[in-house]
């Protein structure tokens, strides 16, 4: 199945995020090989060398390295990890902040909501 894209960012760092969510979830466990960039272009349904630009951002953000014959692994560094963890949650945060306030709810307000949907 296609994975969903909007319009006002580049497809592929929205790949690129799309593929980071994987990896911290653990769909793609620390140390696994990923799939190729062919076979993740065809899941994806975009260019390969769409997919391509995607995993160099990947590479580029230490989640993943290549090995020139095998593939392209997922990284063991567990601070890395957890950095693009927190990294991924704090993006998410502010666009909650964000698009809450638009409400006009102040950062307190939003914080009680979470916490009473939570309870």
């Amino acid at each position: 199945m296609a994975w969903k894209f909007v319009s006002d960012r580049p497809i592929y760092l929205q790949i690129a995020e799309h593929i980071k969510i994987d990896i911290i979830t653990g769909v793609y466990p620390p140390g696994e090989r990923m799939p190729s960039v062919r076979e993740l272009a065809a899941i994806a349904a975009v260019n390969p060398n769409t997919m391509q630009r995607a995993m160099s951002e990947l590479e580029q953000s230490g989640l993943v390295s290549a090995m020139r014959t095998t593939g392209r692994f997922v990284t063991e560094d567990k601070e890395i990890l957890e950095k693009t963890k927190q990294a991924l949650a704090h993006e998410l945060a502010q666009e909650y902040l964000r698009t809450i306030s638009r409400l006009g709810y102040t950062p307190e307000e939003a914080a009680e909501l979470v916490l009473k949907i939570n309870q």
